[in-house]
């Protein structure tokens, strides 16, 4: 497991698009090897909070991906389990997923997979805590009422299937989150504990998430940072690739 300790969330998010661009040129894409996950259930394609148009206006329309490599979970599918299950088949057919990127809640969960949830879970419909609701709230100009109760998410186990996992934890708000996640044992209700038994876990985060470590624990993982930084320096190029 590696722990990445930026000095803000500038430098965090900079540390890790290097390291995401550097991992998807050496992964060689190609036709259905993309994978974005999660969508709220509820929600439109086209409403403006839904994870479709989230992940299209900040990403997808910024980069040349063909739209047919694009997998989101459909929250409006009429079945859906079937499109859970067929999800789930997509990951398989692709030949599983290369790299995982995510956040945590401050409550330590990965994607929708709340606080005690299932180590081994699948693909599902998952029922949002109302710490989760309350935190969503403000993309809803704060009325309860519009915010999803529910979501469909991928498992926590179909993340450990992917052959590598980056987490992403900024703020002081997420510093216990991180502290579960890296100090303490394995947890259902901090699902992102999870990840300390994943062979290719890199925990990417900044000095405000690392309130609640223990000092020699950010020593330790800070004297490491000319080795984590050999993995974004140098930036590859597509050109060089090719």
């Amino acid at each position: 497991m590696r722990l990445v300790i930026l000095d803000n969330y500038d430098l965090a998010s900079e540390w890790a698009a290097k390291y995401i661009c550097n991992r998807i040129i050496q992964f060689k894409p190609g036709k259905d090897r993309y994978f974005t996950l999660g969508l709220p259930t509820g929600l439109p394609r086209n409403h403006p909070e839904s994870y479709h148009s989230y992940m299209w206006n900040n990403f997808f329309k910024h980069i040349d991906i063909d739209p047919n490599n694009a997998h989101i979970l459909d929250g409006n599918a009429s079945d859906l389990q079937a499109e859970c299950d067929a999800f789930e088949k997509k990951i398989e057919e692709a030949g599983g997923i290369d790299l995982f990127v995510g956040g945590i809640g401050p409550d330590g969960h990965i994607a929708f997979n709340e606080p005690g949830s299932s180590l081994v879970s699948r693909t599902r419909l998952k029922t949002l805590a109302m710490d989760t609701i309350l935190a969503n709230a403000k993309y809803f100009d704060g009325d309860l009422s519009k915010v999803p109760t529910m979501a469909l998410t991928v498992g926590v186990g179909t993340v450990m299937d992917a052959r590598e996992v980056m987490i992403l934890i900024t703020g002081a708000h997420k510093a216990f989150a991180l502290y579960k996640a890296i100090e303490e044992g394995v947890n259902h209700m901090w699902t992102v504990s999870a990840f300390q038994q994943h062979p290719r876990t890199i925990f990417v985060c900044d000095e405000d998430a690392t309130l609640e470590l223990r000092v020699k624990t950010v020593k330790y993982f800070k004297g490491l940072m000319h080795v984590h930084n050999k993995l974004v320096d140098p930036l590859y190029s597509m050109k060089e690739e090719n």
